[in-house]
């Protein structure tokens, strides 16, 4: 009689690869996160990676293997969007604000940590609700769920991505040593003003992301056109910029029109940008009404039915009360905030984070759309009435809510992709609890590297490489908070062309619109080369080729020029060129 060898799920090697994987893409993402304004999600990746890995190179692995290692992977990367909206807002303010400079990393990754367990501990008790009787569709996971069942695909996508994370590399470093231009500047030989930019950059990693978003990336080409194409002229021919002539008298340099672009930038675009965000995410709330409701009812459902296939309620509440204890410690370290206020400031975090958590969890499993900007921007603002202005802590805090809020839609897409093929709800929650919280030093060490390894000011200015447009929106919103501003019609005006936005039957359109106003012109319109590119490719070749060959090509552009620009700049602090 022969003994059957237990079924692989939860193994070593799917937990150790899986925080590879998930560290690695993290570190990748907040790159991709500073330059582009919003992340991707892993799961895909890290199960393509899975398959070249557990059933290649080991031989032995399963599919439900391969599910623990994506759930890993993409729980560890969650961090990337929470921390890469959120962080920055600190080293902007602080370039002219030497108080706000004041501030380690140690405070931050507690509470970012704080915030991944909370994001797991309250999406947990829904999940039954959620996936198994409301049957949310979570279109991300069903996609995992579909490449998971195909191990052939996967080993054939784990090439065409090292094809491409090779190609963007090279590329990169062929940028960076000057063989190749990073902006080829089309509408200047075309003789079009300077002030209104055609041009388009050497970037596979807005490529990529261009081609992965297809169709659903147009609003935020369609913004920049208008930003850049629109806006930005009619100011400077109405004359609300200087002129060069102006601006070589004051400087005594002679200056071209392209001088008068940061002036329409500061006066114009940016509030503009700021008030659609706000007015998006006042939108993406309104919008997710009915799915707060769902989401209330299916966690009073999920009180009362149980069952064997969660973690135990003792560690949820357990993992809930030290969560809340780590956070408040986070304030305290923050800064001058005082016990008091400490106390306040963790207990209505925790609160709004299951509140965003849930609106979001939602409107990811039905649409597939995860607003975390807006949520966290709505966040941060309430921390900082919260804590009596105290900018420092309302951030560090904000990070804690903005992680949590991602945490939940991971896990839940998660889940739905386990339950789609016969995986084990419990190994996975603990799987993602157990390892999670990996990914946040990761994030804030990536933030602070990218932040000294550039040319001070590492991103969020005009001009940077890595605009950050979450965390300068984050910025110049409690900017505002602080010391008031003369541009409270323009945000006004944002917000109410943001609002309007929600009208169109598009998630999240205002969103994209309004960070379309921050970045340069060449990396939007790289981006929408991208998005028609893979149009024109899905008219010709189908969906399923989309799926099967075009998505891990534009994966591996996104992670092969984050990585190679991460590792230019560790060489250039290790040898001291930076």
């Amino acid at each position: 009689m022969t003994t059957r060898e237990p079924y692989r799920e939860l193994t070593p090697a799917a937990l150790i690869f899986g925080v590879f994987i998930g560290a690695t893409m993290t570190a990748a993402f907040v790159f991709v996160g500073l330059k582009l304004g919003f992340t991707l999600p892993g799961s895909t990746v890290a199960a393509i990676l899975g398959f070249a890995v557990l059933r290649g190179a080991l031989r032995k692995g399963s599919i439900v293997e391969n599910n623990i290692n994506q759930t890993v992977a993409s729980g560890v990367n969650s961090a990337s969007a929470g921390v890469s909206f959120t962080l920055p807002a600190l080293f902007i303010l602080g370039l002219c604000d030497p108080e706000l400079r004041d501030f380690g990393p140690v405070p931050v990754i507690l509470s970012a940590i704080a915030g991944t367990f909370l994001g797991v501990v309250f999406i947990i008790p829904l999940r039954k609700q959620m996936i198994e009787l409301e049957r949310l569709r979570f279109p991300s996971g069903i996609a995992v769920a579909t490449l998971l069942r195909s191990p052939g695909a996967g080993i054939r996508q784990a090439k065409l991505l090292g094809g491409g994370f090779v190609v963007a590399a090279i590329f990169h470093v062929l940028s960076g040593v000057g063989v190749l231009h990073e902006e080829i500047e089309i509408g200047v030989m075309l003789g079009v003003p300077s002030y209104i930019p055609i041009a388009v950059g050497v970037s596979f990693a807005s490529l990529g992301a261009g081609m992965l978003a297809g169709k659903g990336g147009l609003p935020f080409v369609f913004g920049g056109m208008l930003a850049w194409w629109v806006i930005a002229p009619a100011i400077v021919q109405m004359g609300w910029a200087p002129t060069p002539e102006e601006m070589s008298v004051v400087s005594g340099e002679a200056y071209d029109g392209f001088v008068q672009w940061p002036l329409a930038y500061s006066e114009m675009l940016r509030p503009l940008g700021i008030g659609i965000l706000i007015g998006g995410a006042l939108t993406g709330v309104i919008a997710s009404a009915p799915a707060l409701r769902a989401a209330m009812r299916s966690l009073s459902s999920a009180s009362k039915a149980g069952g064997g296939d969660e973690m135990s309620p003792k560690v949820l509440y357990g993992g809930v009360i030290a969560a809340f204890v780590v956070l408040f410690i986070a304030a305290v370290m923050s800064g001058d905030i005082g016990i008091g206020r400490a106390l306040l400031t963790a207990f209505v975090g925790t609160l709004w984070l299951a509140l965003a958590g849930m609106i979001v969890a939602q409107a990811t499993g039905m649409t597939d759309i995860t607003p975390i900007s807006g949520m966290s921007l709505i966040g941060v603002t309430l921390m900082f009435f919260l804590s009596g202005g105290n900018v420092i802590a309302a951030i560090i805090l904000g990070v804690a809510v903005s992680v949590g809020i991602g945490q939940c839609a991971d896990m839940m897409q998660d889940l739905k992709s386990g339950h789609l093929i016969g995986a084990t709800p419990k190994r996975q929650q603990l799987a993602q609890f157990a390892v999670a919280w990996v990914g946040v030093p990761v994030a804030v060490g990536a933030v602070y590297l990218l932040w000294h390894g550039y040319d001070s000011p590492g991103f969020g200015v005009p001009g940077a490489e890595l605009s950050a447009p979450q965390g300068a929106a984050l910025a110049s919103v409690i900017d505002s908070l602080r010391a008031g501003s003369s541009q409270l019609d323009k945000y006004a005006a944002g917000t109410a062309i943001g609002l309007g936005l929600g009208i169109f039957p598009i998630s999240g359109v205002a969103v994209l619109v309004g960070l379309a106003m921050y970045l340069p012109f060449y990396i939007t319109m790289t981006y929408g080369v991208g998005c028609f590119a893979s149009m024109a490719l899905q008219a010709r070749f189908g969906k399923r080729w989309i799926g099967d060959t075009l998505v891990p090509v534009a994966a591996g552009f996104i992670i092969g020029e984050a990585l190679t620009s991460l590792t230019i700049v560790l060489v250039q602090l290790a040898t001291g060129a930076a």
